[in-house]
């Protein structure tokens, strides 16, 4: 999960939708949980749900952006915000694991209190939600096509590989960042490209928002300053 980096409010708001254009400056036109490109209906996404917490109902540091899928499995559950680990507090790219069919699970190099942390995120979203899952309520409804989007964009990462590997020149790799782009699925690329620190500073620098705190020089992720991991 690409960790972000919102910035201070560009102004105060009095009703939370008008935030939507903001955030999207901010952050690109990306869910922040299961990292899709939304070209409609990506909303204002409350961490802690307006609901229970109606004074955060309009504050910029409860705001991310979430697809209805994502937006929808959150609901308006109590949200302990330590419980778990957050794309805009925490170097997530660090707590989450992408594979092959369009798997996605909490890193086995966290330690067990971390890795609880995110798999309470993993729950909290529905990012588990597969086909395989054996567990029957935690198959995907029949418009949540979440995990086929994450299959579909490891296998297309591959193909890039393949192709940079064949033709490695800067229009490839640019061509590469593009592709990228115009589905979403930061952390899938960022993977499928873990031995070229080229390709990952490119797409780092390309994907808006991302939160650079969280890298080292060399491209590699690191804690995030002030974050649980």
């Amino acid at each position: 999960m690409r960790p972000v980096e919102r910035g201070a409010a560009p102004r105060v708001y009095t009703n939370y939708q008008d935030a939507g254009p903001d955030l999207q400056v901010r952050l690109g036109d990306y869910c922040s949980y299961c990292e899709r490109q939304i070209e409609t209906n990506l909303a204002v996404e409350h961490v802690q749900p307006k609901d229970l917490q109606p004074a955060l109902r309009n504050t910029w540091t409860n705001f991310l952006l979430g697809c209805v899928h994502c937006n929808s499995s959150k609901g308006a559950q109590q949200v302990a915000i330590p419980n778990y680990l957050w794309p805009d507090l925490d170097n997530t790219l660090r707590a989450f694991e992408y594979g092959p069919g369009g798997l996605v699970k909490s890193s086995a190099t966290l330690p067990a209190a971390m890795r609880a942390k995110a798999d309470a995120l993993i729950q909290l979203t529905g990012l588990d939600k597969d086909p395989g899952n054996p567990i029957p309520g935690r198959r995907p409804t029949e418009s949540d096509k979440r995990w086929l989007k994450r299959k579909e964009a490891w296998q297309k990462a591959e193909r890039c590989k393949q192709i940079l590997a064949m033709q490695d020149t800067p229009e490839t790799r640019e061509l590469i960042v593009e592709v990228a782009k115009g589905k979403g699925m930061f952390s899938i690329y960022w993977v499928q490209f873990s031995h070229d620190a080229d390709m990952r500073k490119r797409f780092r620098e390309a994907f808006v928002g991302t939160a650079f705190t969280c890298f080292d020089p060399t491209e590699n992720v690191q804690p995030r300053p002030g974050g649980q991991v």
